[in-house]
């Protein structure tokens, strides 16, 4: 069983969406409805973390505002 976050989808305008998560299966299809409440909700595509085994490289990183990570605010250049 996977841990899914999702966020109910705001019915009126300035309204905050509401997150939370359900344990379900990688097999079934997300929820479009709250089980409990029957809210319109969506599926949150979070970051998560990947693996890399001897010899492979770190993924490459596209080069944003003035070819580094962060426009040099971060003093990553």
């Amino acid at each position: 069983m996977t841990t899914y976050v999702y966020e109910t989808i705001p019915a009126k305008k300035g309204e905050k969406p509401r997150h939370f998560e359900i344990r379900q299966s990688m097999k079934e299809n997300a929820l479009t409805k709250h089980p409990e409440t029957g809210e319109a909700i969506r599926r949150v595509v979070v970051g998560g973390y990947g693996v890399l085994k001897s010899g492979q490289s770190a993924p490459r990183v596209p080069a944003r505002s003035g070819g580094h990570c962060c426009g040099s605010a971060c003093g990553c250049h």
